[in-house]
């Protein structure tokens, strides 16, 4: 498991090598076991990510293989992420080391809870899904770059796959506004000074 850095601000671009996971339907329980949801913080769970399907295959699960130590780019099929809302799936992709999805499409809400990450999840078709599988699955040491203003992929050897990405999403994105904690930060004077205008909160504070 890779050491991760979590990001923040605006989200143009991720690059690095891919996973890739075959099958629909793969659900947030199978991401991330609901017995692991007991903990207080979410450190941790990118240890425990797909824990049933990785003890399961006895090292041979797709995380486990050492040529995908370190990938960023997670390829998956159709309606990845159904089931439960829970947001521990993404938290614990995010934790294993993944900072973007690429897949045939994906369920609504765990869509929305990459993006509150930062987390750019892309749709491709079928065919484009299977070929990028198979072709990571056959040279895992391929580098890709995934492309938000564009919404397009492309690997070290000129190879692209033109994907698709809605404008609220891709903005979110390329601006941070998917950043709430960073958009309080960044704006912090201006929220004082809101602050100090407000009569019951200068009450409060002078009391």
């Amino acid at each position: 498991m890779t050491s991760p850095s979590f990001p923040f601000g605006p989200v143009r671009s991720v690059a690095g090598t891919a996973v890739a996971l075959n099958g629909d339907d793969i659900d947030t329980d199978r991401i991330i076991p609901a017995r692991f949801l007991k903990c207080v913080t979410f450190e941790g769970l990118g240890e425990q990510v797909f824990a049933d399907d990785r003890s399961e295959r006895a090292g041979a699960h797709p995380l486990d293989r050492p040529e995908h130590r370190g990938a960023r780019i997670l390829l998956v099929n159709r309606n990845f992420g159904c089931g439960s809302s829970r947001e521990h799936a993404p938290q614990a992709l995010m934790r294993w080391g993944i900072r973007a999805v690429v897949g045939e499409s994906f369920a609504e809400i765990f869509f929305g809870n990459c993006l509150a990450l930062g987390i750019p999840c892309l749709q491709g078709s079928h065919d484009q899904i299977r070929a990028l599988q198979a072709l990571v699955e056959a040279q895992p040491a391929t580098v890709f770059r995934l492309e938000v203003d564009t919404a397009g992929l492309h690997s070290d050897g000129g190879a692209a796959w033109p994907l698709e990405l809605g404008p609220g999403p891709s903005q979110m994105l390329r601006s941070g506004q998917w950043d709430a904690t960073g958009q309080l930060v960044a704006h912090d004077q201006e929220l004082r000074d809101t602050a100090e205008r407000l009569p019951y909160l200068n009450g409060f504070a002078s009391a």
